[in-house]
């Protein structure tokens, strides 16, 4: 049966006539008879008739529950990532598809809710985390079982870390950007690679590891290495550069790395090897080599918009500078001035029973190293025990005129890159340095506990590959005009949830439906070309079974 819609016109009026119609077969053929007249039944209730005998299906808006509904979005986001970039190709050959899929839940929780591998199963409960990943809904995420799954990736990472270098550089790598960076243990850590040293987390009271990352000039990296955490920053590079030529074949390339990694020595090495470099020096280096400049150039530097280029003992170097870090540098010398005549101060006030001059300058001599103002003051404490200070006018002034400078020294000729190039390179460093934050966010759940140094070596690499996934993705949608950070767009789209539907009555266990995105996220994926991923529930969504009941 079905509802027909007829129009007739009597005296210049239209009229509209619905009936129930019944279809049926005769001998000549198909034929259809009027059921009833269903025109005098309100709007409403003549549509819920045309759509009950088309095959829709009602049910009470109080018999409708909301079962079931589990986070999401930045889970649908992160499947297709996966599947795009071939990640699932790379890790085939590791453990069995359990461990695969475990790796894949520990690497997507980088992204979307850090947490210790015990706090896994917590953090997952109310997400699609399980079924993302291929794992069953009722998944436990026991903490033995993400352990094996880490361990299985030992013996394997050369291999993986190759093909994720030949999926995201589809050309040799001409610009290397280096950095280092610590993170540190609560516990004791492995005697094998756990031990102290300069923290750049200002942690020297606790063991670390150190990480040295190759990436290109989007950020996306190429080579981690976790070394001993009393290295020398001097001594990291040399082996770093013999890994990169052996592994991913590089043989011209120019490398950005900072002041800390220039040592004569490595200079010469990547100078043997026919690579290039840009680096910057030390503020004492800049210094002196001010004092060697004619007055010339000298007045050059008082425009802070310039970039001025020089030769000095046959190396090419760079001062270049700009509005914002003069104002850093001024605020950076205002900062430890202030603290200084603070603790001067207390120190000065402290009551003493039986002063002693040379323990007390001792003291001050102390502090002001630990503030890094010691170039900033003189003092004197005579014989009982007071103590007297001045700032030094002149060291201050003289500082303050090159404020905003910083020194570039580079094997690159002007052919190669003009000034501006170069300091072009050395911004790319900055700028990943910023980036580099997030692979030490994902680093950053403590207490870290791991006694065996392959496992330590496997969590760093699990946050490598979640580092990988996001810097790969912020250079995608950098493309579509999108600066957001990648972590803080995923979280948001991960509170469009998927929710299951209970029909009732009518024998239907149940529907899955998307909430409805807000309008901000809707626009956001419109941007990022996203927004197909969300028109249906996703395929492979699935629900614990006894949210099916």
């Amino acid at each position: 049966m079905f509802v027909q819609a007829t129009k007739s016109r009597r005296n210049g009026k239209t009229y509209v006539t619905y009936l129930v119609r019944e279809s049926f077969r005769t001998p000549d053929g198909p034929r259809s008879r009027t059921v009833c007249n269903i025109s005098k039944l309100p709007d409403n209730v003549r549509k819920l008739v045309a759509e009950s005998l088309s095959g829709r299906t009602f049910v009470e808006a109080d018999g409708l529950d909301l079962e079931h509904a589990l986070d999401c979005g930045g889970l649908v986001v992160l499947v297709e990532a996966w599947r795009t970039m071939g990640l699932d190709q790379l890790l085939a050959d590791i453990g069995a598809p359990r461990d695969r899929a475990l790796i894949k839940a520990m690497v997507f929780s980088r992204l979307l809710f850090p947490c210790a591998k015990l706090a896994l199963k917590d953090q997952a409960c109310g997400t699609l985390l399980a079924s993302a990943c291929g794992l069953s809904p009722e998944e436990s995420f026991d903490e033995d079982d993400l352990y094996a799954a880490m361990d299985a990736i030992t013996g394997h990472w050369c291999a993986l870390e190759k093909g994720l270098a030949a999926g995201a550089f589809k050309e040799p790598v001409s610009l290397v950007l280096y950095d280092l960076t610590s993170v540190y243990f609560e516990g004791a850590g492995p005697d094998h690679i756990a031990r102290y040293g300069h923290s750049r987390d200002h942690r020297s009271d606790r063991p670390q590891i150190i990480l040295a990352v190759a990436t290109d000039t989007a950020g996306t990296p190429l080579h981690l290495s976790v070394l001993r955490g009393n290295r020398a920053d001097t001594s990291t590079l040399q082996g770093f550069l013999k890994i990169l030529q052996r592994r991913f074949g590089i043989r011209e390339a120019v490398f950005v790395f900072d002041g800390g990694m220039s040592s004569k020595i490595n200079l010469e090495v990547l100078e043997g090897d026919g690579l290039d470099f840009v680096t910057r020096l030390s503020n004492a280096t800049l210094e002196a080599l001010l004092k060697e400049l004619p007055d010339g150039q000298q007045l050059e530097l008082g425009d802070s918009n310039r970039l001025v280029e020089i030769k000095h003992e046959g190396k090419r170097h760079v001062i270049a500078g700009g509005p914002w870090r003069k104002a850093r540098d001024r605020e950076r010398r205002e900062v430890r001035i202030a603290k200084a005549e603070t603790e001067l101060a207390k120190l000065a006030a402290a009551k003493r029973r039986n002063p002693d001059a040379q323990k007390i300058a001792s003291q001050v001599g102390r502090t002001l190293q630990r503030l890094k103002a010691h170039k900033y003051f003189t003092y004197h404490v005579d014989a009982s025990g007071i103590l007297r200070w001045e700032r030094k006018a002149q060291a201050i002034d003289a500082e303050s005129s090159h404020d905003g400078w910083y020194l570039l020294h580079t094997s690159l000729t002007p052919a190669q890159a003009d000034a501006s190039g170069v300091q072009r390179h050395y911004k790319n460093l900055l700028e990943v340095e910023e980036a580099f934050c997030e692979l030490k966010s994902y680093l950053k759940v403590r207490p870290v506990f791991h006694r065996k140094p392959e496992r330590v070596l496997n969590h760093v690499r699990i946050c490598f590959l979640a580092y990988w996934i996001s810097a790969r993705l912020a250079s995608q949608w950098r493309a579509c005009g999108e600066t957001g950070e990648v972590t803080r767009i995923l979280r948001e789209l991960q509170t469009i949830r998927l929710g299951q539907i209970s029909l009732g009555t009518l024998g239907t266990p149940w529907l899955a439906r998307l909430t409805k995105v807000p309008a901000h996220l809707n626009s956001l994926l419109a941007k990022l070309k996203l927004l197909p991923l969300f028109a249906t529930p996703p395929k492979w969504a699935a629900f614990p079974a006894e949210a099916q009941l």
